[in-house]
């Protein structure tokens, strides 16, 4: 579950930076400031990337509390 959660909020991350970064640059145009839109998405982002490579998943604690 919670490598599931990691996935989703690197994902949503990622296009909220890119997004960011494209309105910074004046390549798209938001309907929201695109500094915001990129300072929320790195945060997302890097996460999303601890709770993947720092977490244990439900699973396999369930697992080692079994053995």
């Amino acid at each position: 579950m919670i490598k599931i959660l990691g996935i989703i909020l690197t994902i949503g991350g990622a296009i909220a930076l890119v997004m960011g970064i494209l309105g910074i640059f004046g390549s798209i145009a938001l309907m929201l400031s695109p500094w915001a839109l990129a300072i929320i998405g790195f945060i997302f982002f890097i996460s999303g990337i601890s709770l993947i490579k720092r977490r244990k998943d439900t699973e396999d604690i369930q697992a080692e509390k079994k053995a």
